[in-house]
């Protein structure tokens, strides 16, 4: 994996990390993580449960930014299954 892995991008911009990673690095599945852009690359961490958050990103980011952004992700998902439900409903 040292020379990394060309891996494809589908056309709603999803990519698979392949499963050597995951494991290396702790990502669970389903699960999540965290992409930003760090000198012009594109950074892909995993995302600490919210228990870990406490330690681990100290000083990295300003209080209760990471929470925040997990807060955000969950009514995100919620609002998508929503969604979901209302279009099965409607096909019924």
């Amino acid at each position: 994996m040292d020379d990394g892995e060309i891996i494809r991008v589908s056309k709603k911009g999803q990519a698979t990390i392949p499963k050597e990673l995951r494991e290396r690095f702790g990502i669970a599945t389903p699960g999540r993580v965290f992409i930003h852009e760090e000198d012009e690359r594109i950074v892909v961490e995993p995302l600490p449960s919210v228990e870990e958050v406490r330690g681990i990103h100290a000083g990295r980011y300003e209080r209760g930014e990471v929470l925040e952004r997990l807060r955000e992700m969950k009514e995100e998902d919620r609002e998508l299954e929503r969604e979901k439900e209302r279009g099965s409903g409607s096909r019924r």
